[in-house]
């Protein structure tokens, strides 16, 4: 990786950092900024090659195809999955999770099965499972960690039993920011016969994903964590156990044929991918992934790490701060939860806002972990590589002066 990213200003990359407004972005994990080229990349869909793909056999509608099935191919590449058959592309990481609920979980799992989730899962990959357990008589159990967010070995055994079919885990935690061991969690469920759904929401924007060498049975990300547009998401599953799903939603371009009381579905992935897909979101993810590719992981985590560290460092100094998690920076993948004693979180949000700084306060979809923490809600800060020291000295001054501001003195 070309060395001379290590002092590149990567703001200049992103439109809405060159306005006027003041703005100091920490709101990374909820949702990233885009770059000029993935902006482009869908204007140029849009202003060049608006067709509806896999239908028209005219020039523009190969063409639209062509970049919807090339955005698919950089997505395989992005995961190292074997097959791009094994990408199906959906809105979100939330209707990906619900596709594996709805065609695998409803016809594969029964009374006597269990499915083992754990505690700190977004909502997103908790309640299809509760979906699943409520319709098929399943049970439906918790991975519960340690304070600090850890999974130890010792832990993850003690949760499976012969009974365990399906673990639904997240890889990195959208409230401590901890990367969970999903190579070792996916060794253990496949001795006890059970497959992994993994939420990558939070884990592709920060770290490399091959999902071959996780042997992982399903994953799922967003695009819009991962700057490309909102609603365009990625559904990895292995194709053996893709093949045996039946389609979770009906309709037009996922079929070879209907008559008036029967159909033949499509083959992968187009069996998944109902109605009219999200042709320029996609081509947009396709940028958005051969832009931090460029960047190359080295340089982004770097980035990350050190502006993680420059901040959990600062917070700590500040009295009244109890900053969730691991002690270590790089466990956090740039994102700090925290609580301000005497401070409700939402006043701490706004007090940051109007320095504009903008962080997210309250559960963070993620209730039943809030409740096993035994803290009601929680303000985090999510750091990405295009933030600054500079943003970050800012950010640690204005949290220095909120209990003051609430009254409660230095």
């Amino acid at each position: 990786m070309d060395n001379r990213n290590e002092e590149k200003d990567f703001r200049k990359d992103f439109p809405i950092f060159q306005q006027e407004k003041e703005l100091i972005y920490l709101d990374n994990a909820a949702t990233s900024q885009r770059p000029a080229c993935v902006l482009e990349a869908e204007r140029n869909f849009y202003e060049n090659t608006n067709a509806n793909p896999l239908r028209g056999l005219y020039e523009l509608g190969l063409e639209a195809t062509d970049a919807y099935e090339n955005a698919r191919k950089c997505v395989q590449g992005f995961l190292h999955a074997g097959k791009a058959e094994e990408i199906i592309f959906t809105r979100n990481t939330t209707e990906a999770l619900n596709l594996v609920a709805y065609s695998y979980g409803l016809n594969r799992l029964g009374p006597g099965d269990e499915i083992l989730v754990s505690i700190m899962e977004h909502h997103s990959n908790l309640l299809p499972w509760q979906m699943v357990s409520r319709r098929t008589g399943a049970e439906l159990k918790f991975l519960e960690c340690g304070q600090d967010g850890e999974l130890t070995e010792e832990q993850i055994r003690k949760a499976f039993t012969s009974r365990t079919r399906l673990t639904a885990v997240t890889q990195v935690s959208n409230v401590f920011g901890r990367e969970n061991p999903i190579k070792e969690i996916v060794r253990i469920a496949h001795e006890h016969g059970a497959v992994v759904v993994a939420d990558a929401a939070q884990s592709a924007p920060h770290i490399p994903i091959n999902v071959q060498e996780l042997d992982v049975d399903f994953l799922a990300f967003s695009g819009h964590k991962l700057m490309a547009p909102m609603g365009i998401g990625v559904l990895y599953g292995k194709e053996e156990l893709l093949q045996d799903m039946p389609p979770f939603l009906t309709g037009g371009e996922m079929i070879e044929r209907v008559g008036r009381y029967d159909a033949v579905y499509a083959p992968l992935p187009h069996r998944f991918e109902a109605g009219t897909v999200n042709a320029a979101g996609a081509a947009a993810l396709g940028a958005a992934i051969g832009y931090l590719e460029g960047i190359g992981w080295k340089t982004l985590q770097e980035r990350e790490d050190r502006l993680t560290a420059l901040a959990l460092e600062q917070m700590e100094q500040i009295p009244g701060i109890r900053v969730l998690g691991s002690r270590d920076a790089g466990e956090h993948c740039g994102i700090l939860t925290f609580t301000v004693e005497d401070v409700h979180p939402h006043d701490v949000a706004s007090i940051l806002d109007a320095d504009h700084i903008a962080v997210r306060a309250g559960h963070h979809c993620a209730q039943p972990l809030m409740e096993y923490l035994k803290v009601p809600s929680m303000v985090r800060a999510s750091i990405s590589f295009y933030n600054t020291e500079e943003e970050i000295r800012a950010f640690t001054e204005s949290l220095s002066q909120v209990r003051r501001k609430m009254g409660y003195g230095e």
